[in-house]
């Protein structure tokens, strides 16, 4: 059975650690998954910081909405991996799921991605308390969205843990639902491939 608590430490080390040390990932398994995922969206995260810069020039710009385009394509992906991870879990370990049983309306990889996305949130909110450049009434609307996002992380892994529960016992069917990210693929963006075509022409 996997141990969400596992997960929720992964994502609280990781975040602290990549904020002082370059990206590393020393885990095995589904764990390493995990956290190849969440370096995306730790990424994704970070660009997206800079894409609201005013002092970027649109050249940066450009370069940063290609980059979010990028990371955003990876942290989808390996969603999916995640998912896929489970599906192959759950062969080896014999688990049968009725075609009847109900299917939840979102899959555990993508239950992890918004576990980690609040993650990043919290760890930024709490950056903010430590400013002393701000005024008091600033620290405490920080603290009022702090004291919600802590909230929706532990509603957010109770229902986790409950889902892969269901899951592995048969009670709820698994899939990993394919994107299929339409925008970075140039066999479907007219954009991309009438460009190739002009180019070849």
């Amino acid at each position: 059975m996997i141990d969400v608590r596992e997960i929720v430490r992964l994502h609280q080390q990781m975040v602290a650690h990549w904020h002082h040390h370059d990206l590393d990932n020393s885990y095995e398994g589904l764990l390493e998954i995990v956290c190849q995922q969440f370096q995306f969206n730790f990424l994704l995260w970070h660009e997206e910081d800079l894409a609201r810069s005013p002092d970027a020039t649109d050249e940066r710009i450009a370069s940063v909405k290609r980059a979010i385009d990028r990371y955003n394509q990876q942290r989808n992906d390996w969603i999916e991996r995640i998912d896929d991870w489970i599906t192959e879990d759950l062969g080896a370990r014999q688990i049968g799921l009725p075609d009847d049983a109900p299917l939840n309306t979102e899959t555990p990889g993508s239950v992890i991605d918004r576990l980690s996305i609040i993650t990043l949130r919290i760890y930024h909110l709490e950056e903010q308390l430590q400013r002393s450049d701000v005024a008091e009434d600033h620290r405490e609307s920080v603290g009022r969205k702090l004291q919600v996002c802590r909230v929706q992380h532990q509603d957010l892994a109770r229902s986790l843990e409950q889902l892969l529960g269901d899951i592995y016992a048969g009670r709820k069917r698994h899939r990993t639902y394919r994107m299929f990210k339409m925008y970075n693929d140039p066999a479907l963006n007219p954009y991309l491939y009438n460009s190739a075509r002009r180019q070849a022409g």
